[in-house]
């Protein structure tokens, strides 16, 4: 697969931990040149290791991974990775102190045309650019994990950020090969968090009621919502459950319920006790079974989903091909 990135040529990756690790292996699996840092002693294991597990994921999705590890490079530091970076992928702590000192950093040091995106997976941008003399090319551009797997990345704009960088953000997602989703607002969480956030809080009710272990609940989720929700979303989903009088019946018909059901949904403490309950309920579930096991077992499925969904989409337009033809 040949691609061609708009105006990004490098691509500076600041933190190696797993998202950081991701990204890494997926622009270089798009052929970008990346520069990783990240103060953390086993860097060059930590990335050598990332890449051979994710080389043949990468080649699955139709990428060419012969000379992969040569793409990416070792920076010492910030200054020293983002000195030829056309793109900036921070990947650091969920600290708003930590993202102002490193983004007034990289306001200063990276070339002035690179576009400069946070992975911040909570924080909007604006909570750590209001003091930056230039935060016009700075947004948030947050991915789910892994983020060589899963297509979404959520670009999010702070106050002063210019149009031309969500341009350019949007642009530079779509030619690595992900589905970028730009947000009109700024909000804590964003949309992708919030959502798992509010079912994980009902997850974890229906658990410590006694409903539901977490694997049947797991099962529950992968054998309808999960299995719906990756083909049509929950309002199209919604949409086709009216039947042909579509949403408009659907909220008709079953909008008072849903209020009722609404003021019956669970809002669990998360204190200590609460949370080793949950803990030893999860771990008796799946505690046998590595994280390496339960990781790469996650990834086939992910790419076996990925695959079914563009396969239904090329059938999908050769039919309408067709049928414009007759």
């Amino acid at each position: 697969m040949t691609t061609t990135h708009p105006g990004a040529d490098t691509v500076a990756v600041i933190g190696a931990g797993t998202i950081g690790l991701s990204w890494a292996a997926l622009f270089a699996g798009h052929g970008l040149r990346v520069r990783v840092t990240d103060p953390r002693p086993d860097l060059a294991e930590a990335v050598d290791a990332a890449l051979a597990e994710a080389a043949p994921q990468l080649a699955r999705q139709g990428l060419d991974t012969a000379g992969l590890t040569g793409r990416v490079h070792l920076a010492g530091d910030v200054t020293e990775a983002v000195r030829h970076a056309d793109v900036v992928q921070e990947n650091g702590p969920e600290n708003t102190d930590f993202k102002r000192e490193l983004f007034a950093q990289l306001v200063r040091e990276a070339l002035p045309h690179a576009l400069l995106l946070s992975s911040s997976s909570a924080l909007p941008s604006t909570t750590f650019t209001d003091g930056l003399d230039d935060a016009g090319r700075i947004l948030i551009g947050h991915p789910f994990n892994p983020p060589h797997l899963v297509p979404l990345v959520e670009v999010v704009p702070g106050r002063r950020t210019r149009e031309d960088s969500v341009t350019r953000a949007v642009e530079f997602y779509r030619s690595v090969g992900r589905v970028p989703v730009v947000e009109r607002k700024e909000i804590p969480g964003f949309v992708g968090n919030r959502l798992q956030n509010a079912l994980s809080r009902e997850a974890i009710h229906l658990v410590e009621q006694g409903v539901v272990g977490p694997a049947e609940l797991d099962a529950i989720m992968v054998n309808s919502l999960g299995l719906r929700w990756s083909t049509v979303g929950p309002f199209l989903g919604a949409h086709l459950g009216g039947g042909p009088g579509g949403y408009r019946h659907m909220a008709e018909h079953i909008g008072p319920s849903m209020q009722r059901m609404w003021d019956f949904l669970g809002r669990p403490e998360h204190g200590p006790e609460q949370a080793e309950r949950l803990i030893r309920a999860v771990e008796d579930a799946y505690g046998s079974r590595s994280y390496r096991d339960l990781s790469r077992e996650r990834d086939r499925k992910q790419l076996a989903v990925l695959d079914a969904l563009e396969n239904a989409a090329a059938h999908e337009q050769k039919e309408e091909h067709q049928e414009a033809r007759s």
